[in-house]
This record gives structure tokens, sequence and C-alpha cells, in this order.
């Protein structure tokens, strides 16, 4: 039996390694090697794909909006949802529960039916073409998550510690910020995780409302080394691992604290 599990998961990891590797390998070649060998290790290593790609100036503006709008999303998503569902849980079971149902509701709703109202709200509000547009869109999609994963974290916090908090005096916006949030640090970490590969990978939204160079993000500018009838795939590939870099550095610094928040509140004291 754990000759089977072993060789099943040797069997997954293969199915990833391989075509990373493989995609890493094509950063190193030249469009005409690529097509010549297709899934071989380049002849000659050479990092001009890399350099010519940081080079560009365009690349650090592009950089630069993806950073701005995925920390903004991500901090703007956690304290809304973190709010929310202190309230939930604070509101009691009946009412709670309801508020808690239509964010679930939010969370069914594929993307791609509010593409259409969605772009004209922006259009009439003016926030096609720019930053903030995309951190209000990206906010108020993702809060669904955020509130999910949050409200169900803060309901295996002790009543008794907010109990003995407002017999004490304590307002709910203290027992929020000086109990709630301190406790609820692991699994916010783990929210913050998620909630930055999904905004650092969203290409739908600024698809949607970007067609401006100078507000494009990573993602979005990616496309442009795909042609009609060509594509550079190099290039494109080289692009696809510089973006996802900081995914990959932020997890491996933050890899415990998501563990953490993904198993906290999973087990009553």
């Amino acid at each position: 039996m754990k000759s089977t599990k072993g060789g099943l998961l040797i069997l997954y990891a293969l199915l990833i390694i391989i075509p990373v590797l493989s995609i890493f390998f094509t950063t190193f070649k030249t469009p005409a090697e690529m097509y010549k060998n297709v899934l071989g290790i380049p002849e000659n290593i050479s990092p001009e794909n890399y350099t010519s790609l940081v080079a560009n100036e365009s690349m650090g503006t592009y950089f630069t909006n993806s950073v701005t709008v995925t920390i903004c999303s991500v901090i703007l998503t956690l304290f809304l949802s973190s709010l929310i569902a202190f309230s939930i849980t604070r509101l009691g079971k009946t009412i709670g529960n309801g508020f808690f149902i239509l964010f679930l509701l939010g969370m069914m709703v594929p993307a791609q039916v509010n593409m259409i109202p969605l772009y004209q709200l922006m259009v009439e509000l003016g926030l096609t073409n720019s930053l903030a547009g995309l951190i209000i869109v990206n906010t108020a999609v993702t809060m669904p998550v955020g509130v999910f994963i949050l409200t169900g974290f803060m309901k295996s916090l002790p009543s008794s510690l907010f109990e003995a908090s407002s017999i004490d005096g304590a307002s709910n916006w203290k027992m929020y910020t000086k109990i709630a949030i301190p406790l609820s640090l692991p699994s916010l970490a783990a929210t913050a995780i998620f909630l930055f590969v999904m905004h650092w990978n969203d290409l739908l939204y600024p698809l949607l409302l970007i067609t401006d160079d100078q507000y494009k993000t990573l993602p979005l500018a990616l496309l442009d080394f795909q042609g009609e009838y060509m594509t550079n795939y190099p290039m494109l590939f080289t692009g696809v691992i510089l973006a996802s870099a900081p995914m990959v550095i932020a997890y491996l610094f933050l890899q415990r604290y998501f563990i953490a928040g993904m198993t906290a509140g999973s087990v009553k004291g």
C-alpha cells in the first residue's frame, strides 16, 4: 500500500516537474532552436532572453504596476474581509449566517457573467485604464474568498474572550483590533498568500479594463510576445519565469505561516 502511494506521488511529481523544466530550458533557447529541439536541453546556454527582458524599461513599469495592484488589493481585501468575518461571528447565528451565505453566493457566480455590467460600471465611474480601478475590482471580486476563510477561523475563537472583554467595557473595534486580529494572524497570513497568487496572476480584469500601455500588469504585458502568426515562446516563457519568481519567493519565506493558517481552527481545544 505504501509503495503504491509512493509511486503515485513520484508520478504526480514528474507530471509537474517535467513541464516546468521544459519551460525553464526553453528560456535559454532562440526561437529557431526551440522549434528544432522542443523538449531538449539547449546546446548553448545563454541568458540573452533574461538580460533583454530585464533591460526593457517597459517591463519595469509593468512589474511596478503588478506590485502596486497586488499589494494594495491584498491589504484592502484582508482589512475588509477580516472586518466582515468578525462582524459575522458577533451578529449571532441567524443574522450572521445570513450574511455569510450572501458572500458564499458571491463565490458561486462565475467572473465571466459579470464582465459586461462590470465594464459598463467602471466606464461610468471613469475607472478604466487606472490602477485604482483594478484595485477596486480585485478587492470586490476576491472579498468573498477572504470572508469565507477568515470566518471559518474566527468562529473557532473562544467566545469567552469576547464576553470577558465586553464585560470590561471593550468596544467591538477594540475586540477586533486587540483580540480577533492578533489571534487570527496565522489565518491572515495564509489568506494573504492565497490572495497574492490570485491578484498577481490575474489576467481577466486587466484585459477587460486596461488598454493603455503605462497601466498594463505583467500577465497582460506577456501577451505582447504572442503574435497573430508567430509567437516568441522563449521570450514568453522567460517572462513567465520572471513573473512567477515573486510568488515562489513569497511562498518560501511564508510557507510555515501558510501551513499554520490552513490548519488553525480545524481542531477546537
